[in-house]
């Protein structure tokens, strides 16, 4: 039983005035079977929704953090970053726009490109990272399956999977309306309808919308830095039409809109920039899946299509000084088909799928050099290298360089698991063939000219010679990746309570193009056409490698007979082989780019336990341990063998309690929850010269809870504790973004209808 389901039974007991034994059999076999069954929430029972959830069956058995609507709701979560040292060694900073996204998991991670974690919601496979971060109103449980996922989920599944669910129109009816008001005029509102329409169909219809004006502001123009603006819908349709058939429609649309960035300078600790910075994004993504159950097998199609329209704008200098700008637009369709069938055949199990998918990025990413960019990045370059008395100008203001981008990105898989269950022993074996094949084309383009000027000893300068400088690159650059995971997991259980397991998998992470490093390479050709030596290899900043790892696991788990403690504790060791790494290159340049280390090697612990002492008591804590080390890598200047890893925390924290009165006044009960999370150290270079520290952070609220709806007072960062979230260097100068401060809030829920 996971901590989860104890929020949910204590709850429902206080309210029910006693632990109604039915609910507690349900809930527990709902959790351990199938995994196609929604769990019960808020204590009573709900109608039963099969849906074709790829998950293998008796899933519960591997590493995973398990959170039902109860835990989500006390826990505040409204989106994937709220899960962040919740589940051990995983961490989601809280930093730049939410195009960001970056996750890290056991030391492994990048903010750019292909993420280590695959994400589905409803089913719904989304491919691209930069559209992880987005809230939702009407989350009914969250997954989060730890280690790696590659024979289900094939590419960006290297570190794990994160499954979010959404409430199903079969458990409610009625309405539900909420809002909330927090520090820095942070509002929200959500409304949901659920109905039935007819015995065989049932839908739900939600809206959400939120704003903020953020903690910071630019002494600039005393602008806001973090306010934001975002809005989504979702409508989710099943039908049973009877007999063995079963098909589910969700469809959603998102909007967000960011003003500024929060990067301070590290010299000054001033968020103080010039020229515009905002990010601004629309998405919707729609899924189909249809599912057949037949005697001894379920076959399920899942098809989705998806789509990203965002345009992030960038004072790329973030100082007061004209540098350079940077303006990325970018549309992008992606499809995926996923058919696979389960099945059990006394003690063996069996899961057959194939998957494809097409993505087709179209990408505007424009950057405008300005006087002091000009001057200081390129000219003083150049002029030092001039004989006395000879200076070269521009003849221009500003510069363009114009590059856009088509990448198109294809692949196909297949794969299969088996599972045989020998007694005490459980053993599965599965493996997963996956091709992918990424093209792009490419423009990039420079059209200005330079004069040469010689000054006379009076002081005029006289015009040599005007030279042009025209540069028009196309291309098209492709990659096929070809690669076989497989997989074998071993559980033993001497008895009802405890069991040992392991585990040996391989993962991967597609290879890419490093497109944010084009404005660069036009930079570095034109400084060859003057004449000046180029700072980096071009060539080998136009690609980067996949990255490839081996995990090995061992672990054990526990549960006592009366379901009040459960604990686990696990150890792994990862080595990794091209591990893809964000680098901004050194010199003074323009863009950041993916790189490959040579090798790394990453080992650690995760623990996590859960109590509950008496009915009103319940208690969890995680804890995840990493080290992960470069074994091989050059960076360019030096050798940073057995330095940390960048980004990643060595160490995640969180604990939580919840706790019921004993009383309840005119059906209302109330709750008190208290959450701690901490991580750290971080290093914020691969020469591990900065960091920082570990840190913790404690938030609380008090819920008044009535069938009818809730009131809710909480409290974020009630210590107000100091830490740095992010931290960059751009063009020789260093930045940080400050977490978010204190904050305090209260929210309400309305529930207009019956559940059943």
């Amino acid at each position: 039983m996971t901590f989860s389901t104890q929020y949910t039974l204590i709850v429902a007991a206080v309210m029910a005035g006693t632990i109604n034994a039915t609910a507690v059999t349900t809930a527990t076999s709902a959790e351990n079977a199938s995994d196609s069954v929604s769990n019960p929430v808020v204590g009573y029972l709900r109608d039963v929704e099969v849906v074709g959830v790829k998950q293998l069956p008796n899933s519960q058995i591997e590493p995973a953090t398990r959170l039902d609507a109860e835990a989500v709701k006390a826990l505040g979560i409204t989106s994937m970053r709220g899960i962040s040292d919740v589940a051990p060694n995983f961490f989601i900073p809280d930093y730049g726009s939410r195009m960001t996204s970056s996750i890290y998991v056991r030391g492994m991670g990048a903010r750019i490109d292909q993420p280590v974690i695959s994400l589905n919601v409803d089913g719904i496979p989304y491919l691209n990272k930069d559209n992880y971060d987005f809230d939702m109103p009407d989350i009914d449980r969250i997954e989060v399956l730890r280690g790696t996922r590659s024979v289900l989920s094939g590419r960006n599944a290297i570190g794990g999977q994160v499954n979010i669910y959404t409430c199903s129109p079969w458990s409610r009816r009625g309405w539900r309306l909420g809002a909330s008001y927090a520090r820095a005029n942070t509002a929200r509102l959500n409304a949901g309808w659920y109905g039935r329409l007819g015995e065989k169909v049932a839908t739900s219809v939600t809206a959400y919308g939120s704003t903020t004006d953020g903690f910071y502001r630019n002494e600039y123009d005393d602008s806001h830095c973090g306010r934001e603006r975002q809005a989504n819908a979702g409508w989710k349709t099943s039908w049973h039409p009877g007999g063995r058939w079963s098909l589910a429609n969700t469809a959603t649309y998102g909007y967000v809109k960011q003003h500024g960035y929060p990067y301070a300078a590290a010299a000054t600790g001033r968020i103080d920039y010039n020229d515009p910075a905002s990010y601004r994004r629309n998405s919707f993504a729609d899924g189909l899946s249809v599912s057949f159950t037949g005697n001894r097998m379920v076959a399920t199609s899942q098809t989705s299509v998806q789509y990203l329209n965002d345009d992030m704008v960038m004072d790329q200098d973030f100082t007061r000084a004209d540098y350079f700008t940077l303006r990325q637009k970018r549309h992008e369709w992606a499809f995926t088909q996923d058919i696979f069938a389960k099945g059990t055949r006394k003690s063996y199990d069996w899961l057959l799928g194939a998957f494809g998918f097409a993505k087709k990025t179209h990408t505007d990413a424009p950057v405008v050099f300005k006087q002091d960019g000009i001057d200081r990045l390129i000219l003083d370059n150049v002029n030092k290298s001039l004989p006395p008395g000879m200076q070269l100008r521009w003849d221009e203001q500003q510069m363009l360089l114009n590059s856009n981008f088509d990448t198109t990105d294809g692949g196909f898989a297949i794969y299969h698991t088996s599972t045989v269950h020998l007694g005490r022993w459980t053993l599965r074996g599965g493996l997963r063939w996956d091709i992918e094949r990424v093209s792009m084309d490419y423009v990039g383009a420079v059209n200005t000219s330079v004069t040469m000027y010689r000054s006379l000893p009076t002081g005029v300068q006289i015009p040599l010679q005007t030279r042009p400088i025209k540069i028009d690159n196309q291309g098209s650059l492709h990659q096929t990746f070809n690669e076989l995971l497989p997989q074998v997991f071993i559980n033993y259980a001497p008895d009802s309570r405890w069991r040992v397991f392991g585990s040996v998998a391989r993962g991967y992470k597609a290879g890419g193009y490093n497109t944010q490093m084009f404005s660069d390479i036009l930079q570095q050709q034109m400084m060859e056409q003057m004449g000046m030596q180029a700072e980096y290899d071009i060539d080998a900043m136009l690609t980067y490698r996949p990255e490839r790892n081996w995990t090995y696991e061992v672990g054990t788990g526990f549960e006592s007979s009366d379901k009040s403690l459960s604990a686990e504790v696990l150890g792994y060791w990862m080595a990794c082989r091209d591990q893809q790494l964000t680098i901004f290159p050194h010199g003074n340049t323009t863009g950041r780019a993916m790189t490959n280390a040579g090798r790394t090697r990453s080992i650690g612990l995760e623990a996590s336990v859960a109590f509950r002492p008496t009915q009103a008591l319940a208690l969890r804590a995680s804890y995840g341990y990493t080290d992960a080390r470069f074994t091989k890598y050059h960076n360019g200047i030096a050798d940073m063998e057995g330095k940390k890893l960048p980004y990643a925390p060595r160490h995640t924290l969180f604990g939580g309690a919840r706790y019921v009165l004993p009383w309840t006044f005119a059906g209302v009960t109330p709750l008190v929850d208290v959450a701690v999370h901490a991580a750290g150290r971080i290093y914020w270079d691969d020469a591990n010269t900065m960091e920082q520290p570990f840190y913790a952070s404690l938030d609380a609220s008090v819920t008044l809870q009535h069938r009818l709806g809730s009131l809710r007072l909480f409290a974020e960062n009630i210590t107000d504790t100091r830490y740095n979230t992010f931290y960059f260097v751009s063009i020789g100068h260093a930045f940080y973004q400050k977490a978010n401060p204190w904050s305090i809030g209260v929210s309400i829920s309305v529930n207009i209808g019956t559940d059943e």
